[in-house]
């Protein structure tokens, strides 16, 4: 992310209107490989093909703020693999973590990852390290630690239904396995920060709130989540596209200051939820309209979306999740045009 786009997200938080409204994507693996030309498991394992596939999208698209910018990750695996979940990596389909939590005993086992030299990140931070003479070159700065979430993780490591079983059968359980991998989180996030002084920004995935109720939520996720962004940074970034009317209001407690959500619940009924105290980035249809759709339906959408917006403060124009795959370059240019010449 360059220092104007920078100063764009900063003055977007802030409430002030940009016009015309900024567009941002989060770009990772399921898009950014295939629409480069190479195979996933490329984009995995060539550290030059990662940084070019990086540098087409900022240099193809300078007018979108791609979040959190040259994101080095290892899909789903990434996190998980520091307490030794086995990775598979099939050449061009998303990776995924097996579980190794087999009952809810094995959680008082598990091991705490080293973060300096545990599973994938150390790949993760090498490769940025690697990369960031580069990424400066370009007019690019690293602003974001990212992680999956706490509640995600733990899916991973235990399977999603038997996690949210744990959580109404054995809370005990399940707060030990959430306190053990918020330790790791904090742990990871702040040997990122410490590797890169650019950073002023955390980014968190963590779907598995959706599927929570309040008091659920209040009491197996929020208390982690504000000591997750209770970190000196000015930008404080959430994202959940599972459903995400529950867990709406909550977000300012938990310190998130720009969210991502999915396509369920229209932006306008976000800012009523949140009262308009969060930075909203989103939500046409990821894979309907910007991956399916042609470029009439990309304009269409995306004008309606605008005419939805009586309030135009704290809004960031981008589909409801990350970017999907197969979204096409035609369909992200129509995307930009239509916010573009928006009157």
């Amino acid at each position: 992310m360059t220092d104007q786009q920078w100063e764009i997200l900063q003055k977007v938080i802030k409430g002030e209107v940009i016009k015309p409204l900024p567009v941002g994507f989060i770009i990772d693996s399921p898009w950014l490989p295939n629409w480069y030309g190479i195979k996933i498991l490329d984009y995995f394992s060539n550290d030059d093909l990662w940084l070019k596939a990086n540098l087409k999208a900022i240099n193809d698209f300078p007018d979108v703020i791609f979040l959190p910018g040259f994101w080095s990750e290892f899909g789903m695996c990434t996190e998980p693999s520091a307490f030794g979940a086995r990775s598979t990596f099939p050449p061009n389909e998303f990776p995924h973590a097996h579980k190794i939590i087999s009952s809810a005993d094995d959680i008082d086992l598990l091991p705490e990852p080293n973060v300096e030299t545990d599973g994938l990140l150390p790949f993760v931070l090498n490769r940025l390290k690697l990369a960031q003479p580069k990424i400066e070159a370009a007019g690019h700065k690293i602003r974001f630690a990212v992680a999956r979430g706490p509640l995600n993780i733990a899916s991973f490591l235990m399977g999603t239904t038997e996690f949210l079983t744990t959580m109404m059968m054995q809370p005990d359980k399940a707060e030990t396995l959430i306190k053990k991998i918020t330790v790791y989180l904090k742990n990871w996030i702040q040997l990122q920060m410490e590797t890169f002084p650019s950073i002023d920004g955390i980014l968190l995935l963590d779907d598995i709130i959706g599927f929570m109720g309040e008091a659920e939520f209040r009491t197996f996720g929020l208390p982690y989540f504000k000591e997750l962004y209770n970190a000196d940074v000015s930008i404080k970034f959430l994202h959940n596209d599972a459903p995400c009317k529950v867990s709406a209001p909550i977000l300012p407690e938990m310190g998130v200051n720009l969210f991502n959500m999915g396509f369920d619940v229209t932006l306008s009924e976000l800012k009523q939820a949140t009262k308009n105290n969060i930075t909203l980035l989103g939500n046409i249809p990821p894979r309907d309209v910007l991956a399916n759709g042609n470029i009439n339906d990309v304009t269409v959408t995306t004008v309606n979306l605008l005419n939805s917006l009586e309030d135009k403060s704290k809004v960031i124009l981008s589909c409801g999740g990350g970017m999907p795959p197969g979204v096409s370059s035609e369909n992200i240019m129509a995307f930009i045009q239509a916010v573009k010449k928006y009157q």
